[in-house]
């Protein structure tokens, strides 16, 4: 049985609007907000029915208003443009880090497209 890292720190750094997040394995990421936001796993960033939705834009600046646990096993992040409804696991977040570099260079080049 393969165990999955298991998060030990998250905090929310709004100074340099980025997700801090530590695993029990030693990785620990920085993740910015931006990134959070864009790639939501909710329906209205990742498309309804098959339709895939054009990338989101305009969110450089987006903050955290709060965030949710939901059970052991993700956090309901609420951003400050109203969006609400994506449940980050800690999986997808660590995923998010540990491939943040690529994601981040596939969203600009899909935003200047």
């Amino acid at each position: 049985m393969t165990t999955r890292p298991w998060p030990t720190a998250l905090t929310f750094d709004s100074k340099a609007r980025a997700l801090h997040i530590a695993f029990d394995d030693g990785a620990a990421f920085d993740i910015p907000f931006e990134l959070l936001r864009v790639e939501s796993p909710s329906a209205e960033n990742k498309g309804h029915g098959g339709a895939k939705p054009p990338p989101v834009t305009g969110k450089q600046n987006v903050g955290i208003a709060r965030a949710e646990p939901v059970g052991r096993y993700a956090v309901r992040i609420v951003f400050d443009d109203g969006h609400d409804t994506g449940l980050y696991s800690w999986d997808l977040l660590y995923e998010l880090g540990q491939d943040k570099d690529a994601k981040v260079a596939a969203y600009r080049e899909a935003v200047v497209t």
